[in-house]
């Protein structure tokens, strides 16, 4: 038996190296995100002379990463499953790194015509299937080392490098965009990618030195692990419902994220609205700021009130914000811009703190890295990925913003009625139902 005081250590460090791991996974893709709104349109394809045709463009290559990442939680998931977490979120991270850090080093459409945007595709499908990878696992080791009346907050730190790479994202271009847009067009882009070097050789030295899941240790000497001949087949096979209603409960937290944050960008900052760069990525970057706190009280909240009923919180403030956060820049008023940015992004923070946990403890151990990754990663796909390309696409034939209002309403809409009959389960119960059968 472990002792508590060791166990305790365990899953705090645990927790610290998924939080710094998803925090660098996330910087990596948030930096290309924040490009694409910003400079991948220009820099990356033909000028057609129309702005939303080049974002719509800049927007379909970053759908590819989210496309990537399904396969890539069916891969990581696969591995993770049959030989374990650790070792596989050191390849993810590696991954992320190599791909971020030779975008910053691509030619440019200017440079070598249409070969350019083909190798962005490929370096941003690597990403994807490096970050489809990344997120189940990093959660499974914070979860599944947590004590089960702290669960919520433990998988609530992994989610909290989500906003921290974000911060840490929009912050870099926030700096850059000082210099100008000349300085950021010609090579001032490059200098967030190329920082990614350092921060994942920090993140692979803190990960190397994180024990194993217990939780995958205990089902694999029940031979519970052991005997699963393919995890997807084990998932597909059994968790299939339940795969589809965890697509269910993230619409919201996913897409809507994506439409405040990146789509957000593109358009605040279009001749419509006109509103600086500086003022745009200032407001994100004290969202991200106020999203980081606010994720750890809303995963704190989780474990005392329930996480299902936190999350329901998060999704009708989402809701309620959705009209303010597009029409907040018709008032004229900055202040106003940094209040609805960040009262948006405490809604969010409700809902992607308990988040992480909600997923996990829909499945039981075996099969649960494949299944909860295909779970987060296929609503990556469907409402991160296409949720900025459609609104763009949308305001390019409509010219208003309100279908896109109504995007986010009906993504939030959907996202309640799964939370709210979404089961959760205990790890400590599943395992001994899971033993048993071998003892007999």
């Amino acid at each position: 038996m472990i002792p508590p005081q060791k166990k305790g250590s365990g899953a705090r460090r645990a927790a610290l190296g998924s939080f710094i791991g998803t925090t660098v996974e996330w910087y990596d893709f948030y930096v290309y995100s924040t490009a694409a709104a910003l400079v991948f349109g220009t820099v990356f394809f033909p000028d057609t002379g129309d702005r939303l045709t080049g974002i719509v463009a800049s927007f379909a290559t970053l759908a590819v990463g989210f496309f990537a990442r399904p396969l890539g939680g069916i891969v990581f998931g696969h591995i993770g499953d049959r030989f374990g977490r650790k070792n596989t979120l050191v390849i993810t991270l590696t991954m992320m790194g190599i791909a971020t850090l030779l975008i910053g080093f691509l030619p440019t459409y200017a440079q070598v015509g249409s070969l350019a945007p083909v190798l962005l595709v490929i370096l941003r499908f690597i990403q994807g299937l490096a970050v489809g990878g990344e997120w189940g696992g990093a959660v499974l080791m914070a979860v599944e080392h947590a004590p089960e009346e702290k669960k919520t907050f433990y998988g609530g730190i992994v989610q909290a490098g989500n906003p921290a790479g974000a911060l840490l994202a929009t912050g870099a271009f926030s700096i850059l965009t000082l210099n100008g847009k000349e300085f950021l067009l010609e090579w001032g882009w490059r200098l967030p990618f190329l920082a990614s070097a350092l921060l994942i050789l920090v993140g692979i030295l803190i990960r190397i030195g994180v024990q194993e899941s217990p939780v995958y240790e205990k089902a694999e000497r029940s031979n519970a692990t052991g005997q699963q001949k393919s995890p997807l087949r084990e998932a597909v096979g059994k968790n299939w419902r339940t795969i589809l209603l965890g697509i269910g409960t993230l619409p919201a937290v996913i897409g809507g994220y994506y439409l405040v944050t990146t789509f957000v960008t593109a358009y605040a900052t279009g001749p419509e609205i006109g509103a600086s760069e500086t003022l745009i990525l200032s407001a994100l970057s004290a969202a991200s700021l106020v999203e980081l706190a606010f994720t750890f009280i809303a995963a704190h909240f989780g474990d005392r009130f329930g996480r299902i009923r936190v999350v329901k919180f998060g999704v009708i403030g989402m809701a309620i914000l959705a009209v303010p956060q597009f029409l907040v820049f018709d008032w004229g008023n900055e202040t106003a811009i940094f209040a609805v940015f960040i009262l948006m992004r405490v809604a969010i923070s409700s809902i992607y703190g308990p988040a992480a946990t909600m997923l996990a403890q829909m499945f039981p151990p075996t099969a649960r890295y494949t299944s909860v990754s295909l779970s987060y990663q296929t609503a990556g796909a469907i409402f991160g990925g296409l949720s900025p390309l459609v609104s763009a696409m949308l305001l390019q034939a409509t010219g208003s913003i309100w279908p896109v209002i109504l995007l986010l309403l009906a993504m939030c809409a959907l996202n309640f009625i799964c939370v709210a009959v979404a089961p959760q389960r205990n790890d400590a119960e599943d395992l001994a139902r899971e033993v048993e059968p071998a003892h007999q």
